[in-house]
């Protein structure tokens, strides 16, 4: 075992106990998160305009501090970004994380503060790994490297922005290297084809034990991986591959194609959520399919159901909730427009459930992203087919047709029959949904399907910035985007 290896394991069994003990007394944790917050905060222009320093309890909290959305909490940003100080947390803010805009705005941009990279981000990750090697001590992944596939940062005025990813790298790439590949420099590679080139050509001499990063991201770096080397998998390339942490979507539609490319029952896949407001959850238990809610990083939950916000005591197991936070970053009372879903509270462990605005309620139907996921893994294991992205938009009723839903669908292995894998989604989605099967009755008709070839949606994401593909949209501006995408490829 390395001397590398050696410390971090003595580290790693440190924060262990940390975490056991947030499981034992999470709402004094939790407590003392906010004092923490509200201390930092009174030194801030939004405390002194919010009477912060009167504010001593989650009820003066509640009472005094509005919630925000980011359109809301835009003007405090704007400021932060002009490089005014202290005005959403104590100094001046340089970094910033460029989201995806489900606004008005193209793009948002997300504080970040050294703090939070040091105490939220980099420990969430660090955790991440102790958890692992507690589920599976003789793990030998601290042996050789994680390959993180993320994104790029830039220097707009004085500040940084980018993808979270990209900014994570470029802060901790120093003392961060002797566990990581690729270098820095290739990490922070504006061009991805460029990128996955450069990683294919330096990284394939390493010993790479783990990935990390965006699912679809990494399926097209192995796939380019496999055909540079000309080897049939990822474990002639790299046989002691053990580990993918991945997060940012839902894992499950593409869980068939990894375990196709990474032939191995041994093979880990640990989930993390880790956005770009904040690091939340990581999974803590191999058995489990949930995440543990983490406690101690810099964050103040709340979470609305309907009308009603409540801190992390108020919350309920099988109920969804729409999650707030208060944080280091300078974030305060802001709903991040993510959902989540409480499996436990004993410890607080969540699954995430998907954007708060990604759901088609057209018709009637309230279908979810949960609904969706879980219809077309139904349909892949009975045709066979592995899909690798999709998206589903609604198709307007006219005077002489019902409405539907129109799937976009990239494969990874096309179905021996199309007729019978639309049959089988139909089937599917009207056994996880009893609104949508009713409405099958009434006013819609069964799914269309509309097929891109591979490499479509990484195609799209790229010319927009973007990392994560939409999964329901409850209106056609999607669609239409990628339909235009379409017709712009084909000419």
């Amino acid at each position: 075992m390395s001397l590398t290896s050696k410390l971090f394991r003595g580290y790693l069994s440190y924060r262990l106990g940390r975490i056991d003990h947030f499981r034992r007394h999470p709402l004094a944790v939790q407590e003392a998160q906010l004092k923490a917050r509200l201390q930092a905060g009174r030194r801030t222009q939004f405390g002194r305009e919010h009477g912060l320093g009167q504010v001593r309890n989650y009820a003066d909290f509640s009472a005094t501090v509005p919630t925000f959305d980011y359109e809301a909490f835009k003007p405090w940003v704007e400021r932060s970004l002009a490089g005014e100080k202290s005005v959403i947390a104590p100094g001046v803010i340089r970094l910033y994380a460029r989201s995806s805009g489900t606004t008005a705005d193209r793009s948002k941009y997300i504080p970040i503060t050294h703090h939070s990279i040091l105490w939220n981000h980099t420990l969430g990750m660090r955790d991440v790994v102790g958890l692992y090697l507690d589920a599976f001590p003789r793990s030998r992944v601290l042996e050789g490297k994680t390959l993180t596939l993320g994104g790029t940062c830039a220097p707009e005025g004085d500040n940084l922005v980018g993808d979270l990813s990209g900014i994570l790298i470029h802060e901790t790439a120093r003392w961060g290297s002797s566990m990581r590949t690729p270098s820095k420099e290739i990490a922070l590679t504006a061009d991805f084809e460029a990128k996955i080139e450069a990683i294919a050509t330096t990284c394939t001499s390493q010993s790479v034990r783990a990935f990390a990063g965006v699912p679809s991201w990494n399926l097209e770096l192995m796939r380019h991986v496999l055909m540079r080397t000309g080897k049939a998998n990822l474990l002639e390339v790299w046989p002691d591959m053990e580990l993918f942490l991945h997060g940012g979507v839902e894992f499950t539609p593409y869980r068939k194609a990894f375990e196709e490319l990474i032939p191995s029952a041994d093979m880990c896949y640990m989930e993390t959520y880790n956005a770009s407001e904040g690091f939340f959850a990581a999974a803590d238990d191999p058995s489990r399919d949930d995440m543990l809610l983490m406690l101690d990083y810099g964050t103040f939950y709340e979470f609305r159901d309907g009308e009603q916000i409540v801190p992390l005591e108020g919350v309920e197991v099988g109920k969804t909730y729409a999650m707030l936070i208060t944080s280091d970053n300078g974030l305060w009372r802001y709903e991040i427009g993510d959902t989540v879903t409480f499996t436990s509270t004993d410890p607080y462990r969540i699954r995430f459930a998907g954007r708060t605005r990604q759901y088609i309620n057209v018709f009637g139907e309230e279908l979810i992203v949960d609904n969706a996921d879980k219809a077309l893994v139904e349909a892949c294991h009975r045709t066979g087919a592995v899909v690798n992205e999709y998206t589903v938009a609604p198709l307007y009723m006219g005077i002489d047709h019902q409405g539907a839903h129109e799937w976009i669908v990239e494969f990874e292995r096309e179905p021996a029959s199309m007729e019978t894998f639309a049959e089988e989604l139909d089937k599917a989605l009207r056994a996880v949904n009893s609104d949508y099967d009713a409405k099958r009755h009434s006013t819609i008709e069964r799914q269309h399907l509309t097929l891109v070839e591979r490499g479509f949606f990484l195609g799209w994401l790229r010319e927009r910035g973007k990392n994560k593909v939409p999964r329901l949209v409850n209106d056609r501006r999607i669609a239409d985007e990628l339909h235009q995408w379409m017709k712009k490829q084909n000419k």
